[in-house]
């Protein structure tokens, strides 16, 4: 059977080095996906390939760290521009930007595949020997950059949907792909867990290029060590007087954020296992002699496991709070992102195993113990396993030019074809058990 995958998916590599070049010229940042997430609702339609979108595969409420409306008027508008799709872009418009493909039917165990769409908020290199420049698919739009491999990962998810519906009778339960938003700041994952979409899976697989597996003969099976981690905004709102004149009626946001900052990081550490909190972003005052009346914290908080991160964001909240009485400010806390801790499990590991040793591209296989970062695909991993379900997570080897979140990032394509290879067949192996 995997010698028939392997030879079908051979058949759609050049499409699919197309496809990634395509969302790689017109990249878009999370919760902006208009134009990417519609051109992949037309070819999964054009493949007959049934899918939910927009509203329908979102908790609304657990959507986090949207853009303004404006920016998502204007972003929609130029999607518009760059060739979205007329029929499906407005059904994905004001932060839906999500589909959840299905194939197959059965009582075999359930699988759903998780991959993530967005890009990042960076200049790309163009300098003459940088491959998407030399090849003409460069980014269009200034500042916004396929720079985490992201492109690739929607072109293997439709590769995949195209080989599992070419091989639908082999399947003898569901599998559910979902292409994913605003990956970047742990935005978009929560929402899409919580939507029902993932009621009724047994496994979740997804994965990511490269990170640690740098040549594309390797691939690594199983990943662990996720930490939890929460981005929180921190707005002070005090009141303006003149410094010199009549500081009595003016109310420091400023000084109330530059509290908050020292304490924060003074927060005792967590003897159960790593934690961290970071300020990565302070922005307060107009003028020297002003008092400042609006200072703005970027924050984020990180732990072993969800339990000591919450820790880290409870002791931040209280902070940030007990910093605005002391100056008799007002602090409004937002959440803009977060995740959780996770693990992968070993019999997803083991499957992997099994499938990348009939794929001749895959000569090192090895797992990863210790990830130490944080990826917002552990709200479905975690989802299915509170179920009773098994979920892993793998690095798609290749070699990259940069690494990743570099303006030279780039990724060698022919990892595409493999992961398709793979994804493919642990999901008809999966089914079948």
């Amino acid at each position: 059977m995997q010698s028939d995958i392997n030879a079908y998916v051979s058949t759609l590599e050049d499409q699919l080095i197309t496809l990634r070049r395509d969302f790689h010229q017109y990249p878009e940042l999370g919760w902006h996906e208009i134009r990417t997430a519609s051109l992949i609702a037309a070819e999964l339609a054009r493949n007959n390939i049934a899918f939910k979108l927009g509203k329908e595969v979102f908790k609304v409420e657990d959507r986090m760290g949207l853009p303004s409306q404006a920016e998502m008027d204007e972003n929609y508008q130029r999607a518009l521009e760059q060739g979205a799709d007329p029929e499906y872009a407005p059904l994905l418009k004001d932060g839906f930007t999500g589909i959840v493909a299905t194939i197959g039917e059965g009582s075999g165990p359930a699988v759903a595949l998780r991959f993530d769409i967005d890009a990042l908020p960076i200049m790309e290199s163009d300098e003459a020997d940088h491959v998407p420049q030399a090849g003409g698919f460069r980014s269009v739009n200034d500042g916004v950059m396929h720079s985490c491999g992201h492109d690739g990962h929607a072109a293997i998810g439709l590769g995949v949907c195209k080989t599992l519906k070419h091989f639908e009778s082999e399947l003898k339960a569901p599998v559910k792909i979902f292409f994913q938003p605003a990956e970047e700041g742990v935005r978009g994952a929560k929402a899409m867990s919580n939507s029902g979409e993932l009621d009724n899976i047994d496994y979740l697989l997804t994965g990511h290029i490269a990170f640690k597996a740098k040549s594309s003969n390797t691939l690594i099976v199983s990943t662990d060590g996720f930490l939890a981690t929460s981005k929180l905004d921190a707005v002070f709102k005090g009141k303006s007087a003149h410094a010199g004149a009549a500081p009595q009626d003016g109310k420091n946001a400023l000084l109330a954020a530059a509290t908050a900052v020292l304490n924060l990081h003074a927060i005792p550490r967590h003897a159960g296992g790593f934690s961290q909190i970071n300020v990565g972003k302070m922005n307060a005052g107009t003028m020297r002699n002003g008092i400042c009346a609006d200072a703005t914290l970027l924050i984020e908080t990180r732990g072993y496991d969800s339990a000591i991160n919450e820790y880290m964001e409870e002791k931040a909240q209280r902070i940030l709070k007990a910093a605005a009485d002391m100056y008799d400010c007002e602090v409004d806390i937002t959440f803009e992102g977060s995740a959780a801790s996770g693990d992968s499990d070993s019999e997803v590991a083991d499957v992997a195993r099994e499938v990348a040793a009939e794929i001749t591209e895959y000569t090192e296989i090895s797992e990863d113990p210790n990830f130490n970062g944080s990826e917002d695909a552990t709200f479905l991993m975690s989802k299915v396993q509170k179920q009773g379900g098994k979920a892993g997570y793998m690095m798609f080897g290749s070699e990259i030019a940069e690494n990743h979140h570099h303006p030279r990032f780039d990724f060698n394509e022919v990892s595409i074809a493999s992961a398709v290879k793979l994804v493919s067949g642990m999901a008809i192996r999966i089914s079948q058990k």
